[in-house]
């Protein structure tokens, strides 16, 4: 039986086609929805070997774009160049000849998948870990011991602050539906940056950040100070929320990083608002967002410049950033792969939005390891550190375990 392109699709028959495209096409793809909006995008290269670019994001191709936490020896990036690309708006329903002609070749001859068999199509084509992720980074005492160590080194003026993560392991339900937990994850996040992206033999990971690390349009360019952490509660979270010094002071310094990375290229001509209290699905953040014209000020690439002056950012490493990465090389004791790195569309439809990697998961083995961290200053309770990031690990893994929570 023939894929039926004949009928209008629902936008859960047509993220599953996607899925389809991407996970049978054997290359590289990212699926996602921007903060604020209702179009869902796909890049597709189905070019078997995964594809690396430098960072001067001003000069690249349409495409995606994938970065570690480590700094790399080569600083260079994954990258999925759109060799294909197609978008959709989620309150629309899509009929058959607006799918783009490359996907209606490609399903020609397929059979349509049921979400079973994407189910299984994803696990036989995700990593098998040749080295078992690392169970300290899944301890409860590591990790406060962890932070203890951080805030030992704030007390002895090596840092300011450090921000430690870990991971959770969980199993991936035979239930698990990819298409309906994307889609449940856009309802219940529509702040956030909602991503999923395959690069074969590299990693498969699933996200809803809340972060922009940069975003240029045009002749602007924005990024934002993110940090502060706590449970949103009540009937109205934004208007009865109590900020904490330690949570203030955590946001200020983040504030002051990006400032400072100003300082360093001479750039003084910036508008600053905030901070505001943000709401990131059932948790609530303190936020200053940046603004510069780029042609007024004379600096034509700075999302490239800024690129290599923030990451990674003091909100998800610590400050100052050597010293704190140093310190997390030395203590943190496993690999971070793509979480607290950058992932985001360059050059597409005119913008390029850029994402730090947080609240999210790799997929592997017929498992999710979700990833989350904390922002340890000399005032951190290590216990509830470790409660925050049962939080944010509950972001996403609530929905893999059960697409519709």
């Amino acid at each position: 039986m023939q894929t039926n392109v004949a009928t209008n699709h629902t936008k859960a028959d047509i993220l599953q086609l996607l899925l389809q495209l991407g996970l049978t096409s054997a290359g590289s793809f990212a699926i996602w929805r921007k903060p604020k909006s209702n179009t869902v995008e796909i890049v597709l290269n189905d070019t078997a070997e995964p594809v690396k670019v430098d960072l001067s994001i001003e000069n690249l191709e349409p495409g995606f774009i994938v970065h570690p936490f480590a700094d790399q020896v080569d600083k260079k990036a994954y990258f999925i160049k759109a060799n294909k690309y197609f978008s959709f708006e989620l309150d629309k329903p899509l009929a058959a000849d607006e799918l783009p002609e490359w996907a209606k070749i490609q399903l020609k001859n397929q059979e349509r998948l049921s979400s079973e068999e994407i189910r299984e199509l994803l696990i036989n084509q995700t990593l098998i870990h040749k080295i078992e992720v690392s169970k300290i980074s899944e301890d409860k005492d590591h990790f406060t011991h962890l932070v203890k160590e951080g805030i030992k080194a704030i007390q002895d003026n090596q840092l300011e602050k450090v921000v430690p993560a870990r991971t959770k392991t969980i199993s991936i339900p035979t239930s698990f539906n990819l298409s309906c937990t994307l889609l449940s994850l856009m309802e219940a996040y529509p702040n956030a940056f909602i991503n999923f992206f395959h690069l074969p033999h590299v990693g498969t990971w699933i996200g809803a950040s809340p972060e922009t690390l940069i975003e240029t349009k045009g002749d602007i360019f924005c990024t934002m100070s993110l940090a502060g952490t706590q449970k949103a509660t009540g009937d109205n979270p934004l208007k009865s929320v109590a900020w904490t010094q330690k949570e203030i002071e955590e946001q200020a310094l983040v504030s002051r990083y990006i400032v400072s990375c100003f300082k360093k290229i001479r750039l003084r001509e910036y508008e600053e608002h905030g901070p505001k209290t943000v709401l990131a699905g059932n948790l609530l953040h303190l936020r200053s967002d940046f603004k510069i014209n780029m042609q007024e000020t004379g600096f034509p690439e700075l999302g490239s410049i800024m690129l290599g002056l923030l990451h990674p950012t003091s909100a998800v490493c610590g400050m100052p950033r050597k010293e704190a990465h140093d310190f997390l090389q030395e203590f943190e004791g496993f690999d971070r792969s793509f979480f607290s790195g950058f992932i985001g569309p360059v050059n597409i439809q005119g913008s390029t939005s850029i994402y730090v990697n947080l609240r999210t998961a790799s997929l592997h083995d017929n498992e999710a390891t979700l990833y989350a961290g904390a922002g340890v200053t000399e005032d951190s309770d290590p216990e509830k550190e470790w409660e925050e990031t049962e939080l944010k690990c509950q972001i996403i893994g609530k929905f893999i375990q059960n697409p519709s929570a």
